[in-house]
C-alpha cells in the first residue's frame, strides 16, 4: 500500500512538473507573439524621409521615400497615398487624408486609357484585371490581347462599373480619369467598398514630356523604379538634340473637322502645341483660348479656321475623335475652302494615328515625327510613327 502511495505521488509530481513545464513554454511564446507584434508595428509619426523621387518635367505629382521602403505619393489636387511594401505593416496614426496602398497592387481596376501605355512599358500589364474600356477599344495590343484571352476582364466604363465583378476580383486599386468627378456618386461606392481610388491626372502636366514621366510614378505602385528610370531616359535621349536645335520659324495647325462642321482646334497652351514648339516648329495660333477654361481644346467656325490658318506650312489632322484619314480627297470632302490652304497646295498635309492618344510613352516618338516633318523635304517621306501623309 505505501509503495501505491509514492507512485501516486511522483506521478501527481510529474505531471505537475509538465503542466508547470507547458505554462512556462506558453508564456514563452505568447511572450515571444507579442515582442514580435510590437517590433512590427509602427507609428507614422516615426518613419524617417529617405529622400523624393527626382523629377525633370511632372510638377503634378511627387514622391517622397521614407525608411523601410514606404513611399508617400502626393497628387495635385488628387490627394496622397502612402505605398507600403509587401510584408511591411501599415504604420498607425495615419493622417485622415492619406490612401493605403499596399503592395502588391496585382488586382487593378483601370479607367484611365492614358495610363494603360505605363503597365505595358513597366510589363505590369497582367496587374490590370480589370479595364473600363473593351477588346475593341484598345490599340495597345498588350491590352487587347489579354482581354481576349480572359487574363483581364472588361468591368464597365467609369460612370457604370460592375461593382460586382470588382469586389469579386478582389480588386486592390482603382485607377481613374478626371472624368469620374463628373460621377462622385461611383468614387464614393468605390471607396465605401474599401477600393482605393487613383486619380490619373498626367494630362495637367504642363509640359508634353512631363506627362511621360507619370510612368514614374506607376512604377512606384508597382516597385519597378529602376525600370522606369531607364525607360524615361531613353526616351529624353531620343529628343534631346532636337530640343536644342534653333527653331524652323515654320508654322502648324492641329485640328479635326466635326460632323456638323466646326473645326476643333488646339488651343495654344495645350500640349500639342507646345510639342510642336519643341520640334522645332510654331503652332499657327498663339494666342487662342488662354485661360477660358480647363479645356485643352475649342471649336471654331471653318470661315474664322481659313482666315487664321490657310498660310501654315503645315496642317496635321488629328484622327482620334472623327477617325483615320487615308487621302487628301478625304479631307478636301469635309470642306472645299481647304484646297486653298498653303499646306495642301503643297502637299504637306499629315494625319495621326488613333492610337496616339493611348500610347502616352510616344510623346518623345512624336516630338521626332513633327521635327521629321518640318526639316525633312522628301516627297517620299510618307510614314512616320505616328503620323502618315496625305496625298
Amino acid at each position: 500500500m505505501k509503495k501505491i502511495h509514492i507512485f501516486v505521488l511522483c506521478l501527481m509530481a510529474g505531471i505537475l512538473i509538465l503542466f508547470c513545464g507547458a505554462c512556462a513554454n506558453q508564456n514563452t511564446e505568447h511572450s515571444d507573439r507579442k515582442g514580435k507584434n510590437e517590433a512590427s508595428s509602427i507609428s507614422f509619426s516615426e518613419l524617417e524621409l529617405d529622400h523624393s523621387l527626382p523629377l525633370q518635367y511632372a510638377a503634378q505629382f511627387s514622391v517622397d521615400y521614407y525608411t523601410g521602403g514606404y513611399a508617400l505619393v502626393d497628387i495635385t489636387e488628387g490627394g496622397r497615398f502612402l505605398v507600403v511594401p509587401e510584408g511591411k505593416p501599415v504604420p498607425e496614426d495615419m493622417e485622415e487624408d492619406i490612401v493605403v496602398l499596399k503592395q502588391p497592387l496585382d488586382h487593378i481596376y483601370l479607367v484611365a486609357t492614358s495610363a494603360m501605355d505605363f503597365f505595358r512599358a513597366l510589363e505590369g500589364i497582367d496587374q490590370i484585371t480589370l479595364s473600363g474600356t473593351d477588346a475593341d477599344g484598345w490599340y495597345i495590343d498588350e491590352a487587347k490581347e489579354a482581354l481576349k484571352e480572359g487574363r483581364m476582364e472588361y468591368a464597365g466604363k467609369y460612370n457604370a462599373p460592375d461593382y460586382e465583378l470588382i469586389l469579386d476580383k478582389k480588386c486592390s486599386l482603382a485607377v481613374e480619369s478626371t472624368m469620374i468627378y463628373h460621377n462622385p456618386e461611383v468614387k464614393e461606392k468605390l471607396e465605401d467598398f474599401g477600393i482605393p481610388v487613383l486619380v490619373e491626372r498626367s494630362s495637367y502636366e504642363g509640359h508634353p514630356l512631363g506627362r511621360m514621366e507619370w510612368i514614374k510614378l506607376y512604377a512606384v505602385l508597382l516597385g519597378k523604379e529602376d525600370l522606369a528610370e531607364t525607360y524615361f531616359n531613353e526616351q529624353i535621349a531620343s529628343v534631346e538634340k532636337i530640343l536644342s536645335e534653333e527653331n524652323t520659324g515654320k508654322t502648324a495647325a492641329f485640328f479635326y473637322i466635326s460632323s456638323n462642321g466646326y473645326v476643333n482646334v488646339r488651343k495654344s497652351g495645350d500640349y500639342v502645341s507646345k510639342m510642336i514648339e519643341l520640334a522645332g516648329g510654331k503652332y499657327i495660333f498663339q494666342n487662342l483660348g488662354d485661360g477660358e477654361n480647363a479645356l485643352s481644346t475649342m471649336n471654331m467656325q471653318m470661315e474664322k479656321f481659313y482666315a487664321d490658318a490657310k498660310d501654315a506650312d503645315y496642317l496635321i489632322y488629328n484622327s482620334t475623335i472623327e477617325g483615320e484619314l487615308k487621302s487628301l480627297d478625304e479631307l478636301l470632302d469635309k470642306s472645299e475652302l481647304l484646297s486653298d490652304f498653303k499646306a495642301v497646295k503643297n502637299g504637306n498635309v499629315w494625319c495621326t494615328g488613333k492610337n496616339l492618344f493611348q500610347e502616352t510613352t510616344g510623346l518623345s516618338d512624336m516630338i521626332v515625327d513633327i521635327h521629321r516633318m518640318l526639316t525633312d523635304d522628301d516627297p517620299e517621306l510618307t510614314e512616320l510613327t505616328y503620323m502618315h501623309r496625305l496625298k
